[in-house]
């Protein structure tokens, strides 16, 4: 099963030419860059996504339209909530300076009403019905509003943009096997006269798919490490936005898992093409021959 590996000199002559001078390695290193590149992006997106839902899990906002003086009394009841855990107020300043953002000078404006915000964590199980009566015995008009509500649009856009991102890793490795179907055709159609003399010194079809099979192999193994050192480079080089993206969403976007299965895209890659070469060929073999 495995004769196909090795070969001797004189069987590696009898295609003619060397490894790597067709357009089969380039092909292969193109589809394995943009596999790598596209499979780091959906992993940085899945991993956002989960940090981003960790954190927003047990957190919601208690929200008071008319702000003022209740602020220190809002926050004062639900801390003493049962199930709350941690609990902050958003002082009026830091709001209007988040509007001035987008509203300008206007946003420093007294006739401009600025609700009180107050932000807490609560534990698992936490019932939420007590914490609005408390929180409404204190300001009837309060209500309170769970982040992941807020946030749900985003999370669904990174959740989608993930699997779009997993599906073209699927159609480029598709495109890769048809790429390497084509080149293998191609090279049954100019070696047609040596696969003859072979078959007429009494060479099997197996025997001559081994020797197509070890030089496809040897161009994809070639392309992919090539395309992978590339897209390995382009990776570095945007290192700094990664740190930021990590700062962002509160933790590391790429992990070790994430490091290693990137890692081994080339190599799955390769027995992709070699696989493909090997039915490819017999196929051609057994139709034409």
């Amino acid at each position: 099963m495995r004769d196909w590996v090795f070969a001797s000199p004189a069987e590696r002559r009898l295609l003619g030419g060397a490894p790597m001078r067709g357009p089969t390695p380039w092909v292969i290193a193109i589809m394995s860059f943009s596999c790598l590149l596209i499979a780091a992006t959906g992993l940085v997106l899945t991993n956002t996504a989960s940090t981003l839902s960790r954190a927003i899990a047990a957190r919601y906002s208690v929200e008071l339209p008319g702000g003022g003086a209740s602020v220190d009394s809002l926050l004062k009841a639900v801390r003493a909530a049962p199930g709350v855990t941690e609990a902050d107020a958003v002082s009026e300043q830091d709001m209007r300076h988040t509007l001035e953002r987008w509203l300008g000078p206007a946003a420093q404006s007294a006739e401009l009403p600025v609700p009180a915000l107050v932000n807490f964590d609560v534990k698992p199980g936490a019932n939420l019905d007590v914490i609005q009566r408390q929180v409404a015995a204190v300001a009837p008009e309060a209500r309170i509003v769970a982040h992941r509500e807020s946030v749900g649009p985003l999370l669904h856009s990174l959740r989608v943009l993930q699997w779009v991102a997993f599906g073209l890793v699927l159609l480029l490795s598709g495109a890769a096997a048809a790429a390497v179907v084509l080149a293998a055709r191609g090279a049954i159609d100019t070696h047609r006269f040596t696969i003859e003399v072979m078959h007429g010194i009494g060479a099997t079809d197996i025997q001559v798919t081994n020797l197509f099979q070890r030089r496809i192999a040897i161009d994809a193994l070639a392309g992919s490490i090539g395309g992978a050192i590339a897209a390995a480079l382009v990776l570095l080089l945007l290192a700094s936005g990664a740190a930021f993206a990590g700062d962002f969403a509160g933790g590391a976007v790429l992990t070790l898992p994430d490091l290693a299965l990137l890692a081994l895209l080339p190599l799955a890659l390769t027995l992709l093409a070699t696989w493909v070469a090997r039915a490819a060929v017999l196929a051609a073999l057994r139709e034409t021959l």
